[in-house]
C-alpha cells in the first residue's frame, strides 16, 4: 500500500514595509489586533506583514503534535509558549514564530522556535532570533524541513538537530507530510515507543 503525503504550497509574498521605527511598528500592531490571521516580523526598520492560511495552520499544528509527541516520549520536560511576539526595540527586532518552547525551564526567549513559511518577504527572521538568543529555529517551506542551530556568528544550518540530538529527523519528516495528522502522530508514537523503550 503506498502512503498518500499531502503538498506543501508554494510560499507567496508577503506585504514588505521599509523605513519604520519601533514606535511605527507598535502603532500598526494596535491597529491590527482586531484582524486575525495576520502576523508581524521587525527587524531594523523593516516590517514584513503575512497572512496565516488554512495550510499554514493544518502544517504547524501537526509539527507541533510531532514535536510534542517526540518530546512525551523522551521525557523530556518542554513549556509550550505558542506563538507570542519576542524581541524589543533595544533588539532592533520583533518576530512571532508559529510555536515556540523552553526545555527543562522557563526562560524569557524561547529555546526552539517552528516557523512554518507560506509566505515570504524581506525581514531576516534568523537574525532576529539569533539577537534573541533562540537556540535553534526550525522553517518548513515548500514541503522542506530545515533546521538551523545558533552559534556566536550566526546560524548554522544542520542536518539533525543539536538541541534534540535524539530525535530521529528522517522520521518526523516524513510524518509531516503524513495524509491526516491523527494517523502521523499515532504511527509516529508507536514507532518511538519502539526505539526510545
Amino acid at each position: 500500500m503506498t502512503t498518500q503525503l499531502v503538498q506543501a504550497p508554494k510560499p507567496k509574498q508577503a506585504k514588505v514595509v521599509h523605513g519604520l521605527t519601533w514606535e511605527q511598528l507598535e502603532e500598526i500592531d494596535r491597529s491590527l489586533e482586531d484582524f486575525p490571521g495576520v502576523r508581524l516580523a521587525y527587524l531594523d526598520g523593516t516590517l514584513e506583514i503575512m497572512p496565516i492560511s488554512p495550510e499554514h495552520e493544518d502544517f504547524k499544528s501537526t509539527i507541533a503534535r510531532l514535536l510534542e509527541t517526540y518530546l512525551d516520549e523522551a521525557d523530556i520536560r518542554f513549556y509550550r509558549r505558542g506563538g507570542p511576539s519576542y524581541g524589543n526595540k533595544e533588539l532592533g527586532a520583533r518576530n512571532e514564530p508559529d510555536e515556540s518552547y523552553n526545555l527543562d525551564s522557563h526562560k524569557p526567549f524561547p529555546d526552539l522556535v517552528l516557523e512554518v513559511v507560506i509566505s515570504s518577504g524581506g525581514v531576516n527572521k534568523l537574525e532576529g532570533y539569533h539577537r534573541m538568543g533562540v537556540t535553534e529555529v526550525w522553517f518548513w517551506e515548500d514541503g522542506v524541513l530545515q533546521l538551523h542551530h545558533r552559534r556566536a556568528e550566526g546560524y548554522e544550518r544542520l542536518n539533525h538537530s543539536e538541541l534534540l540530538p535524539g530525535l530521529p529527523i528522517d522520521l518526523f519528516r516524513r510524518y509531516i507530510t503524513y495524509h491526516d495528522q491523527y494517523d502521523a502522530v499515532r504511527e509516529f508514537r508507536q514507532v518511538l515507543r519502539q526505539r526510545l523503550g
